[in-house]
């Protein structure tokens, strides 16, 4: 039970002596690149907060790699190893934000757990007191009975506040993480468009997770092959899905003729493996209805 945690550790340590040694042949550049000087400053400045130093280590072990390849490139190769260092700069801040406002989440979870238990002590004291009282009271007048129900409600409003309150500070870090995680897909896709040269089809979130979708021209009338430009969609796709998202994928595609569904699913389950994408995270299923001209196929990555 104790080797997981023994090698987490080794890989962290690992991690970080490769990142220092990726570090100083930066700050050698620095003077050289201004690109470079401020890249590293930003890299130096997540490593030496002390909150942030040991989060999204893999990132930030990218983005030092990518401002290293800067500082090597060709005046050729120039712009585009900038942009690419800019972006894994910016992931890298990206998921360490994302990592602190969950720390915060986690945090103001089990604050309110505290405060939940310990009202509920209290509660739990009034009543045995109230008890206790009625019994000794047990002539009490009318008034005094309709006195102590109003104090009840006023009691159970407070408690009332007091939880939608913690609920809505609950929800406010919640919503900074999603925002913080879809900047941090916005940029993935930026990357993946890049690098492959090609455009990613539309997406959307919903409760499935991420759903990319294929329009129509995607299929010939029929046909179970994927067109040309489908092809280069399903390579700037697989390019994202190696950059960034690591779940599990679903590939539906649609034909109201029998087994069509099947056979197009298929092929773009082809074309992500051919890209460099595991084939034990693709799962496929043909569906018998009817391709419209928005949406042929789509590709669903779990949350």
């Amino acid at each position: 039970m104790t080797v997981a945690p023994k090698k987490s550790r080794t890989l962290r340590a690992s991690t970080l002596v490769l990142a220092a040694g990726l570090a100083l042949p930066l700050l050698a550049q620095a003077a050289e690149d201004p690109a470079v000087a401020q890249l590293t400053q930003r890299l130096m400045a997540m490593q030496a907060n002390p909150d942030a130093s040991q989060l999204a280590a893999f990132e930030r072990l990218q983005a030092q790699q990518a401002v290293a390849d800067l500082a090597k490139a060709k005046r050729r190769d120039l712009d585009q190893a900038r942009y690419l260092a800019e972006r894994r700069v910016e992931i890298a801040e990206t998921s360490v934000r994302a990592a602190l406002a969950q720390r915060e989440v986690d945090q103001l979870e089990r604050t309110r757990s505290e405060l939940l238990i310990e009202a509920s002590r209290r509660d739990a004291q009034r009543a045995r007191q109230e008890t206790e009282r009625l019994r000794v009271q047990a002539q009490i007048q009318a008034e005094e009975t309709e006195r102590l129900r109003q104090s009840a409600e006023q009691e159970a409003l407070a408690r009332q506040d007091a939880e939608t309150a913690l609920t809505s500070v609950a929800g406010k870090q919640t919503a900074r993480l999603s925002a913080a995680q879809q900047s941090a897909a916005k940029l993935a896709r930026e990357e993946a468009e890049l690098v492959s040269g090609n455009k990613l089809p539309g997406s959307k979130f919903d409760s499935r997770g991420e759903v990319f979708t294929f329009n129509g021209d995607a299929f010939a009338a029929g046909k179970g092959s994927l067109s040309g430009g489908a092809k280069g969609q399903a390579k700037a796709l697989a390019e994202y899905l190696n950059i960034g998202k690591k779940g599990r994928v679903r590939i539906e595609a649609y034909d109201a003729a029998a087994g069509v569904g099947d056979q197009r699913a298929q092929a773009l389950r082809d074309a992500l493996v051919a890209a460099g994408v595991s084939a034990s995270r693709l799962q496929v299923a043909g569906k018998k209805a009817a391709a419209t001209k928005a949406r042929s196929a789509e590709v669903i990555i779990a949350p």
